[in-house]
């Protein structure tokens, strides 16, 4: 809060983070049950060697022994201030998130729309200037991925793992046009794009949603697709859990969808057997090269099983 600032560790839930989140998104701090400020992401860098840089000493384990730093970083615009409670009806999302979860498990999930409307009317707005971080000499890199654990360099090169590959199907389906085609090819398009959100993994009784399509501003319907995905072959057990999201979501899921790399014929004739959508991805990459975000994002290909 001094300096504006975000950190994330060197590991696998830091670099998830550092792609997930984007230029210009907003976000708030969760801390003892409360939400603190409103800040705008102004820049997202990820430094080298960072159990150097302040403000953040490394972190060591004791069970693990192993010693974590926090090179994943983001530099915030404070937009509004306030300090408040999730016990509030506008932190619904949320707290059902955290309650479902059991608490703070990972770095960040993702609110909805309804919840930042909310947001930005809460406290005042900031107009002031907070302090400004003075780093030593350093280096930044653009992480990069790869499958081979030969090849790994973490923080700088780490593992492709699903969390990842949930991601950047996300970043594919919030362009308009590709959500459209997407939904329209599995028979799923039953409102404007415009008015549809794609938001990051969904806490449910039964399990958590990897990504949700749903309305922005329900108005008399409150449309909800889930989507599961696999960095692998899809199994049978993968569409009983789907099975399992649709009957907890009601009548306000029109379908559901499973994503994965490849589909044996029993995975495909139980899904089939429920209706649900079957789609095959693939990455036009080479994984020996090391690609950044980007450049998975860019690779990344959709099929609709027929």
């Amino acid at each position: 809060m001094q300096y504006g600032l975000a950190g994330f560790p060197s590991g696998a839930s830091g670099v998830w983070t550092f792609c997930e989140i984007q230029d210009g998104d907003f976000i708030s701090f969760l801390y003892g049950a409360r939400a603190h400020n409103l800040y705008r992401v102004v820049e997202r860098k990820a430094y080298k060697d960072a159990l150097n840089l302040p403000p953040w000493k490394p972190l060591t384990f004791k069970e693990s022994k192993k010693t974590y730093s926090f090179p994943f970083r983001l530099e915030l615009k404070l937009i509004r201030v306030f300090e408040e409670p999730l016990v509030r009806a506008e932190f619904s999302y949320v707290a059902e998130n955290l309650l479902l979860r059991g608490g703070y498990r990972k770095t960040h999930f993702q609110a909805d729309q309804t919840t930042l409307q909310s947001v930005s009317q809460m406290g005042s707005p900031f107009s002031d200037s907070i302090a400004s971080l003075a780093l030593p000499p350093h280096e930044i890199f653009i992480p990069a991925f790869a499958r081979d654990s030969k090849l790994l360099r973490v923080p700088e090169v780490c593992r492709f793992q699903e969390t990842i590959l949930q991601t950047a199907i996300r970043r594919y389906l919030q362009q308009e046009e590709k959500l459209a085609s997407f939904l329209g090819g599995l028979k799923l398009l039953t409102h404007p794009t415009e008015a549809l959100e794609v938001l990051g993994e969904k806490a449910l009784p039964q399990g958590h949603i990897d990504l949700l399509i749903k309305l922005r501003t329900p108005l008399g319907s409150a449309l909800k697709i889930p989507i599961e995905v696999k960095l692998n072959a899809a199994q049978a057990k993968d569409v009983l859990q789907l099975r399992d999201y649709e009957q907890e979501l009601g009548g306000d899921c029109p379908g559901t969808i499973l994503i994965a790399a490849e589909f044996n014929k029993r995975t495909i004739a139980k899904a089939r057997s429920f209706g649900m959508r079957l789609v095959r991805y693939s990455l036009n990459v080479d994984f020996s090269d090391l690609p950044n975000f980007d450049q998975i994002c860019q690779a990344l290909n959709l099929e609709v099983l027929p």
